[in-house]
């Protein structure tokens, strides 16, 4: 059985197993030890912390195979972007030049450096390995931490965003950042990320121009870049966007790969999730639905994909294997959404 928990430091050798796969362009995901190392140790501090608002939190979770002990895949929530640092982003704009002698009236899209996103909530680091991408296990691995924040909506923002990984080519080259990024740091995109992920985007973003870009001036590749997702970046994109999330008016500052926004109280997962008791007993096998199931816990926090023959108004009936994957028993409460 494959369960969603919070990572361990002794998960540190196979969290970096899964980061050296990442694509380029999850800086929040770097094949670096030390980072992991931090990355770790500060959800775990933030899982055991009592929190009444959202911070500098952070909660990463990992997706383990209880056969084996494997992991199969992880995901993060930051619950303030930028809190330490701003959160940069690029916004779609439009100017206006006019000229009421010649009677020519322009609309011109630009894009401005803003951090206008900071203090949403950020999902991150999500990576799930190769076999199972685009079954219900990839749902469990980016909706799972959605219940968490259904579950403990004191720890998180109103609003959550997210930064898709834009296009990039097989040698690993952007486009977008070609025609901007690369003209103030003598860095090619891999370069540029990789340098990103084991310090902080925010230096480089600093040198970035402040002043607005005008998008009909950039090469036909960058400006066909803005938007686009990287092809191993479309199944989060693809969960996101029937999750209730939107493509706003963001791009990435690096890669121009979309910025995802969704309110809290219009995302699927958390809008449409029910809280049920539970009642231990036998599952009938076949004629059921997939369910995605956690417990409301904190370090204990589990979640999993199950078939269920679920009536609402009623309680869930789990088997002994489920109750005892998610640690709850009879008579303890449980949140499920269909998948």
């Amino acid at each position: 059985m494959l369960v969603m928990r919070p990572a361990q430091m002794a998960d540190l050798d196979e969290v970096r197993r899964l980061a050296a796969d990442s694509p380029i362009g999850v800086t929040s995901l770097p094949d670096d030890e030390g980072r992991l190392r931090d990355k770790i140790a500060a959800s775990e501090a933030s899982f055991a912390a009592e929190v009444s608002f959202n911070g500098e939190e952070s909660y990463f979770f990992v997706l383990e195979d209880t056969a084996t002990g494997k992991l199969a895949g992880c995901s993060a929530i930051v619950a303030s972007a930028g809190y330490s640092e701003p959160f940069y982003s690029f916004r779609n704009e439009t100017f206006v030049h006019a000229s009421r002698e010649l009677k020519i009236h322009n609309k011109i899209h630009v894009l401005s450096q803003c951090h206008d996103l900071t203090g949403n909530s950020l999902l991150t680091s999500f990576y799930v390995v190769p076999e199972l991408v685009g079954s219900a296990w990839s749902e469990l691995n980016s909706r799972g931490r959605l219940l968490f924040v259904a579950s403990h909506p004191e720890r998180f923002a109103d609003s959550v965003v997210t930064e898709i990984v834009g296009y990039s080519d097989e040698h690993g080259d952007s486009p977008f950042w070609d025609a901007i990024g690369r003209n103030f740091f003598d860095l090619n995109y891999a370069e540029a990320e990789r340098l990103c992920g084991l310090k902080s985007r925010t230096f480089l973003a600093e040198l970035m121009p402040h002043y607005p870009i005008y998008v009909p001036l950039l090469p036909d590749a960058a400006q066909e870049a803005m938007g686009q997702v990287h092809p191993r970046a479309q199944i989060t994109f693809d969960i996101l966007m029937r999750e209730g999330f939107e493509t706003d008016h963001y791009i990435d500052i690096f890669d121009g790969g979309p910025t995802l926004h969704a309110r809290v109280s219009g995302i699927r997962s958390i809008a449409q999730s029910r809280v049920v008791p539970v009642k231990i007993g036998d599952v009938g096998k076949g004629g059921g639905r997939q369910y995605l199931v956690s417990n409301a816990l904190l370090q204990d926090y589990r979640a999993v994909l199950l078939e269920l023959d679920y009536a609402p108004g009623k309680p869930v009936t789990l088997d002994l294997q489920a109750a005892e994957a998610l640690g709850v028993g009879e008579g303890a409460s449980v949140r499920l959404v269909a998948v």
